[in-house]
């Protein structure tokens, strides 16, 4: 399995953010071959965490594509500064 994290800081309305992931976001997540599991986690001032994973590499890059375009679709007022990116293989999971 492969993972994408994207760490967003300065979020503007954390709950507003929630809901358009939820309800735009997810749904798009959901048609990316290798789907696994997606989490959107509030961290806090201002700090919002976005974790997808995937069977593949392949899943997990095209969700930070998808994410990069979303967000400048939907949410660039909420979250203002570009996201600090990652993505690996998962080497450990339960």
């Amino acid at each position: 399995m492969y993972a994408a994290v994207r760490r967003y800081e300065q979020v503007t309305d954390p709950a507003e953010a929630a809901r358009v992931v939820k309800e735009g976001f997810v749904p798009l997540m959901r048609q990316v071959p290798g789907f696994v599991a997606y989490y959107w986690i509030d961290a806090g001032n201002g700090v919002m965490v976005s974790t997808s994973v995937f069977r593949d590499r392949a899943g997990a890059e095209e969700s930070i594509s998808r994410a990069s375009e979303f967000v400048r679709d939907n949410l660039a007022s909420l979250l203002p500064t570009p996201p600090q990116v990652m993505t690996g293989e998962v080497v450990v999971s339960t």
